[in-house]
């Protein structure tokens, strides 16, 4: 894919396809992410869930149920501040201590002692596509399976209509029938 389809596909402005191309494409070949119908899937669940690749950190307020972070074992949350130090940051939001732990070995990276790395574009998305390919989110996308691609990643279908509008967006740009 060269960049001018990417903008398309994605439907980005020129500004923010030059800074996310290199990035997300070669994240997309180290986790094989490499057909037009997995391309097209990803771009219309990453594309929601990062507002159109604009927010790689949770715009924290907090919120009711960001709060809720705090001390909550099953994201690894143990310690004093860990709610707060450990929101969602990525393309895809990766939330918790022990989601940020994971990541790293996955990704070579200490995310624990400096968890605003996720931030940066590269780590952004391989993040993003660490997770796709964690949550077998390929095998959907080859199915065409949307709204179960949704829930997988959202834990329901919120922004569903969204996040379909990117989907076809991207489909039509990349060919996939």
């Amino acid at each position: 894919m060269d960049k001018q389809t990417f903008k398309l596909a994605a439907g980005l402005t020129q500004a923010m396809a030059d800074r996310w191309f290199p990035h997300i494409t070669a994240a997309w070949a180290e986790f094989g992410i490499a057909t037009p119908a997995r391309q097209a899937a990803w771009l219309g669940q990453i594309g929601h869930e990062s507002a159109g690749f604009v927010y790689t950190r949770e715009i924290w307020g907090p919120t009711p149920a960001q709060t809720r972070y705090e001390g909550r074992a099953d994201l690894g949350n143990t310690q004093p501040g860990d709610g707060k130090r450990f929101m969602g940051r990525g393309l895809i939001q990766v939330t918790g201590r022990a989601n940020y732990r994971a990541c790293g070995a996955a990704l070579g990276i200490d995310l624990e002692a400096d968890p605003t790395q996720l931030q940066g574009e590269a780590l952004a998305a391989r993040s993003a596509c660490w997770f796709w390919q964690r949550k077998n989110l390929n095998a959907l996308a080859d199915a065409g399976d949307f709204v179960t691609l949704t829930r997988r990643i959202n834990g329901g279908t919120n922004g569903l209509a969204d996040r379909q509008q990117r989907w076809e967006r991207a489909k039509r740009v990349l060919g996939v029938v």
